[in-house]
């Protein structure tokens, strides 16, 4: 980010016109000439003195005439030192910050910009001189080291007018090759090590972040999760070696709870730096084990008694198994679209952080009676929700969805969508008391409905039912 020049409004001086010394040798030549006509002075009829004196009073009066007069006659004129036709009608020591931004916002772009140059000396001296010879400002600067040659990514700061074809013609001129260039926004001003410290942060203190995590390293990617064992309990077979497997732009990474992690990027090739970059992620998460946040939510039901919300993780797998147990046939289908036998080979896949968050519903004695997901679906998030039987119609549901819509806010999700039958009315009623727009799409009895987060406002107003107190246990 550029400072913005810390500059006063020019003001022009006014002209100090000597009047002082015009009026004193005036007073004094009318003074002399009186006392000559009076006949109380020697002399002629009027002495070389009182003439010098009546000669040095009118041009001092001139001089101090001249200039108000020349100002009068040229006031339209720009002084020589405030004209700025480049600057757009603006000097630049009159810009303040207020100016400076909406300048920013309407005459400048941002860019991310990738190229590779030949790792000798100059190469990038020659890459920047193109670049400010087109007024484009480098605000920040990567290196990622190859075998043969360097990629340079840069966050670029261009005229608004600048098109990309330009700039990438300016950048190949230069020596550089293979360039990507993309729209940036300010987000992406966060410096590297800042963003990265901030990624490690949130994965330290919860599992189901690695996946985001690696989304936000890595720039627009997707991650896809592969257990060891799939639901149906096949292995997985050809896992990655444990330090992972690099193929331009593919990634594929053994995941240390089991199983592989592979993020792909069509559109631009990983370099060996990002590799590096995920592992150490990776070994982050390796070393610190499972772990969910510990906030705890109580709800006070209208008939009274509480229920508490809080994060579950496969450590909760025989309480869901116990609760689906004790759900109806009818219940089963609606979650799971099919047999309800096989409604329990699902759950260690379900709750393992690394495909999304899960939230369980618990009574006071530690009895689960409701569990909610938000599934990572590679760029796309699932919405899934199941209560029990005797519990439903209370409020538990809709409470539990409007607390996974806020995680998918945080995870910075554009939209969501719950896929359910058409016959579930308790699911459509719950989505719909999101006061979010959404989307209905109905094939063969099976009702997806999408819910759209991007622009759409602040968090949903609170809805009638149980009354929320937080707590930490």
């Amino acid at each position: 980010m550029t400072a913005v020049k810390s500059a006063r409004r020019p003001h022009h001086r006014r002209r100090r016109v000597p009047v002082g010394p015009a009026a004193l040798f005036t007073v004094a030549a009318v003074a002399g000439a009186a006392v000559h006509l009076t006949g109380a002075g020697p002399g002629g009829p009027f002495p070389p003195l009182l003439a010098a004196v009546a000669v040095i009073a009118v041009a001092v009066i001139a001089m101090a005439a001249l200039p108000a007069w020349w100002a009068r006659h040229h006031r339209h004129a720009p002084p020589a030192d405030t004209a700025h036709p480049a600057g757009g009608g603006v000097p630049e020591e009159e810009r303040t910050e207020g100016t400076e931004g909406a300048e920013g916002a309407e005459g400048t772009a941002l860019w991310r910009m990738r190229t590779t140059v030949r790792d000798a000396p100059g190469s990038l001296a020659a890459l920047c001189t193109a670049l400010a010879s087109l007024g484009v400002d480098i605000l920040t600067l990567q290196t990622h080291p190859l075998a043969e040659g360097t990629v340079d990514e840069f966050l670029l700061r261009t005229p608004a007018s600048l098109p990309a074809r330009r700039l990438t013609d300016a950048v190949a001129a230069a020596g550089g090759r293979d360039t990507w260039t993309e729209r940036a926004d300010p987000h992406d001003l966060v410096d590297t090590p800042t963003r990265v410290l901030a990624l490690a942060t949130r994965t330290a203190l919860d599992s189901a972040e690695l996946p985001l995590a690696l989304r936000r390293l890595l720039g627009r990617c997707t991650v896809h999760s592969r257990p060891a064992v799939s639901p149906a309990g096949r292995p997985a077979g050809d896992l990655p070696p444990v330090e992972g497997v690099l193929e331009e732009t593919v990634m594929r990474l053994r995941d240390p709870s089991g199983g592989e992690l592979t993020v792909e990027r069509p559109h631009l090739p990983f370099t060996p730096a990002e590799f590096a970059r995920a592992r150490a992620l990776l070994e982050l998460d390796a070393r610190l084990g499972p772990r969910v946040p510990r906030h705890r939510e109580v709800l006070t039901l209208p008939e009274g008694g509480e229920i508490t919300v809080r994060r579950a993780d496969q450590r909760d797998v025989a309480a869901a198994k116990a609760m689906q147990e004790r759900c109806s046939d009818r219940t089963l289908r609606q979650r799971y679209h099919g047999s309800s036998g096989d409604a329990h080979r699902y759950l260690d896949h379900l709750l393992s952080p690394r495909f999304g968050r899960s939230l369980v519903a618990q009574t006071e004695s530690g009895r689960l009676v409701a569990l909610g997901h938000l599934l990572w679906d590679g760029d796309e998030t699932e919405l899934a929700l199941i209560v029990e039987d005797s519990w439903q119609r209370r409020g538990i549901g809709s409470e539990l969805l409007g607390r996974l819509i806020g995680l998918a806010r945080e995870a910075g999700c554009g939209q969501v969508y719950a896929v359910t039958q058409s016959s579930n009315t308790g699911m459509v009623a719950a989505m719909r008391g999101l006061g979010l727009p959404l989307d209905y799409q109905v094939e063969g009895g099976v009702l997806v409905v999408t819910a759209q987060l991007a622009g759409a406002g602040a968090e949903p107003g609170p809805r009638p039912g149980p009354r929320l107190e937080e707590a930490e246990r």
